[in-house]
């Protein structure tokens, strides 16, 4: 392009000045990351970005680009030990990206044989979730949360629900126990906002361990007992690393998306006052604010020409979901084709196993709230919002809303479950919440 048609950098940007790689990280690019995605475009398919001090990557920012690489498992291979400047200690020790990025033998970071017989027990294992229990379980999880700030006439939407509910949800899912499913969560935060990144991760994989532990003395019917009984016959070292990605990667795209769909509904004019949009309004937000904005990472097996750059053997190359997702020359091919060819669950061999059970929790949650608080809106304005900082995922830090107060839900707990907070829901309870406005049915739920 031309000097008259190149983007200025972003304010704050360290390329305004000295044309250095772009700084995927720090506040000025959690408040407008599509700005630097918009400057990172004039570079063409892919761009030169920083993802934390010293640790340099290419971004591929273009939607055809992305899913060429996505599919090209002959040229790009996801074991991160193949990473070059890691391996050359160019990489600082202590950075708060490492932990996300560095090699771990799970189905993401394993290629050929080793990447089909991890992801064959993975997908498998998430095969045999009931959608119909898990419907129930996140309707009963949805209705103690609501009842335990309903009363007040409001609350914070990600701290009190978004982020909440995902964690009871899992412990059900894969039976896990409060206290396990509580480390989780905390190494799951730390590690992808690199806040203690290091402290983080020795407490998600400690409490993964546990539930490994838990589980081969006392299996039962959850995920983990499925995983731990597959044919695959998995060590514990690999049940603990597959889990970790199920359950890391999971939750924190879930908890964005419970968020992110939320925050569309409550601000964008389309849909603040029309019911029955809760999955337009999810898959919007698929596309352009996805729960994971730039992760996927692979690397060249030899040196080669990408998109028109030269590319090292081991270099870091990281697909932009996000922008990939809102360049310029995709809109018109997105109004005219399917409305979930988005890019925000990835592609390829290593596509997300778990998008369906996700995406129906989701619903779920986001269905049983608006029924329950129907006039539910944002009480602050929208531009005092702000959001997590990190290269990786995309989520808001909070989301104060108000609404009518109303009562807790009191229903009888169903026969021959436990006894648990969550659990206060039955069935023929919920015929009355499933008529309000926001109600609307996934089809392959009632299959």
């Amino acid at each position: 392009m031309d000097d008259h048609s190149t983007p200025v950098p972003p304010p704050g940007c360290p390329a305004h000045h000295s044309g250095a790689r772009v700084p995927l990280y720090g506040a000025e690019f959690a408040a407008d990351p599509q700005a630097y995605y918009a400057y990172l475009r004039h570079y063409g398919p892919t761009a030169p970005v920083e993802l934390a001090p010293g640790v340099e990557a290419t971004l591929v920012t273009d939607y055809a680009t992305a899913l060429h690489l996505l599919q090209d498992s002959a040229s790009f291979r996801k074991d991160a030990r193949r990473w070059r400047a890691l391996a050359e200690g160019e990489v600082p020790p202590d950075s708060p990206v490492a932990p996300v990025l560095a090699y771990r033998p799970n189905a993401m970071f394993t290629d050929g044989a080793e990447h089909m017989r991890l992801r064959r027990a993975v997908t498998d294992s998430m095969a045999r979730v009931d959608s119909r229990r898990l419907s129930q379980a996140t309707e009963r999880i949805s209705d103690f949360l609501i009842s335990q700030f309903g009363a007040r006439g409001s609350a914070d939407l990600i701290g009190s629900y978004a982020k909440q509910l995902p964690l009871f949800v899992f412990n059900e899912l894969f039976g896990c126990t409060a206290d396990i499913g509580d480390r989780v969560f905390f190494g799951i935060s730390g590690m992808f906002d690199g806040v203690n990144a290091e402290k983080a991760t020795t407490v998600l994989f400690g409490a993964v361990g546990e539930l490994v532990a838990l589980k081969r003395s006392k299996p039962g019917d959850d995920v983990t007992s499925w995983l731990m009984r597959h044919e695959a016959a998995l060590t514990d070292e690999e049940m603990v690393h597959q889990l970790a990605l199920l359950l890391g990667a999971g939750a924190e795209a879930l908890v964005n998306l419970i968020g992110n769909t939320l925050h569309r509904l409550l601000t964008d004019d389309r849909y603040a006052h029309t019911g029955g949009l809760i999955e337009e309004a999810m898959d919007d937000t698929l596309w352009e604010n996805p729960p994971m904005a730039n992760y996927a990472p692979h690397y060249p097996v030899s040196d080669m020409e990408f998109a028109g750059q030269k590319l090292t053997a081991g270099d870091l190359v990281l697909v932009s979901f996000a922008a990939a997702n809102t360049g310029p020359a995709l809109s018109a091919a997105r109004q005219a084709g399917s409305n979930r060819a988005h890019l925000a669950w990835s592609a390829g061999p290593h596509a997300c196993p778990s998008k369906d059970p996700a995406r129906h929790i989701a619903v779920a949650a986001i269905e049983n709230l608006l029924n329950r608080l129907p006039d539910v809106e944002l009480s602050v304005p929208e531009d005092s919002l702000t959001w997590r900082p990190g290269p990786f995922s995309r989520g808001l830090t909070a989301l104060p809303a108000r609404f009518t107060p109303v009562e807790p839900v009191r229903r009888p707990t169903a026969p021959g479950r436990p006894e648990t907070p969550a659990r206060a829901a039955e069935p023929a309870a919920r015929k009355a919440e499933r008529a309000g406005m926001w109600s609307q049915f996934l089809t392959w739920l009632t299959k």
